[in-house]
């Protein structure tokens, strides 16, 4: 796919899950590119556009009109389709070769990839075999490191935060335990983050182990002050001490593993310690990934897009926009670290979490 000084032809595509802002992020690329005179056109479903049948669309301003507010990928999305994956079954070796070999053959100058970790890796891959790249940081979970902050972020705070909120009258009402499983993998963002903002009473998130004794403890130090009800959050990859992160389905074929099921367990956790109190599980699940996104995801999303565009005018491929110090620049795509950015145990978030009186599930190291 070598890069001419002709008028450019991008492939613009949505990896891995959907997030709330990517809309935007596509709208904001095709207006800045084309405004630039370069040629966008669009992989439906991520990679699946792509791969094995290597066809492209056009994207027209009619794909783009009206679609600022709206949550998920108007170009679709899929966790599936990964060019890089281990080869699995009889051909695998030879199918993936001919899709990756298509792949370096299309008539375009390069691909721009909106997606998280997964995605910037895949970018990274293609980067090495020739193939120019542009990734746009895009994750509710906010473990992509070398940016400061992510599309989708933001919205799924917000939805978690509205829910915390939702569920304190109720568990007032009935003076229950209301326990709230919270997304975000491996890493406790979303969680920790919405938990401080929503006034929950313990946050137990993947990089602090916990003690189900702590919660519990927690639970009783509110009754003494005659508060006969709890909400505690958990996000999804949390598990405690010396226990294992809860899954809907093992990893397998390259695929990561499905989590969930960490809120039920605490729930069990709990009534093996006779909490005293009825204990009742909501799992947010894919209610963060959905809906309008906030202003502050479609500003972000928009300033990523179009800066996105800047690098393809200016045929600096090989980078991912990234967001420091408040202002939009650009990383290598080498640079981009492929272990999950992950809550510090130490850090600020934790103190302030600790100073408001949140448990943990365990103490400060």
């Amino acid at each position: 796919m070598p890069v001419s000084n002709r008028p450019l032809h991008v492939c613009l595509l949505t990896g891995g899950g959907d997030a709330p802002g990517l809309n935007a992020a596509v709208r904001a690329f095709y207006h800045a590119a084309t405004r630039r005179s370069i040629t966008v056109s669009a992989s439906r479903f991520g990679f699946e556009g792509l791969l094995g049948r290597a066809d492209l669309a056009p994207l027209r301003i009619e794909d783009v009109r009206g679609i600022l507010p709206r949550g998920g990928s108007v170009l679709g999305c899929s966790t599936k389709s990964n060019p890089f994956a281990p080869a699995v079954g009889e051909g695998a070796a030879i199918e993936r070769k001919a899709s990756l070999d298509a792949l370096v053959a299309l008539a375009i100058d390069g691909l721009v990839l909106a997606g998280g970790d997964g995605t910037m890796a895949i970018a990274c891959n293609l980067s090495e075999l020739g193939v120019p790249c542009i990734g746009i940081p895009k994750t509710i979970d906010g473990d992509l490191g070398a940016t400061e902050q992510t599309c989708g972020v933001d919205t799924a705070v917000e939805t978690a935060t509205r829910a915390i909120d939702a569920l304190h009258s109720t568990a007032e009402s009935h003076q229950r335990v209301m326990i709230v499983e919270i997304m975000g993998r491996t890493t406790g963002w979303i969680a920790l983050r919405a938990a401080i903002a929503g006034g929950a009473d313990a946050a137990l998130i993947p990089e602090i182990p916990y003690e189900p004794a702590r919660v519990v403890a927690k639970i009783r130090e509110r009754e003494a002050l005659g508060l006969r009800f709890s909400i505690v959050v958990i996000g999804e990859g949390a598990c405690r001490a010396r226990g294992r992160t809860s899954e809907i389905e093992p990893a397998h074929e390259g695929q990561l593993a499905r989590l969930g099921g960490a809120g039920h367990k605490l729930a069990e956790e709990l009534a093996a310690l006779d909490v005293g109190h009825e204990v009742r599980v909501t799992v947010l699940g894919h209610l963060q990934r959905g809906g309008t996104p906030t202003a502050a995801d479609r500003l972000l999303a928009t300033r990523f897009g179009t800066h996105a565009a800047e690098l393809c005018a200016e045929r600096r491929f090989g980078r991912m926009v990234a967001l420091h110090g408040g202002e939009i620049d650009s990383v290598p795509l080498t640079e981009v670290p492929r272990a999950p950015h992950a809550v510090d145990p130490s850090g600020e978030l934790v103190r302030c979490a600790r100073a408001v009186g949140i448990e943990l599930g365990a103490g400060p190291k």
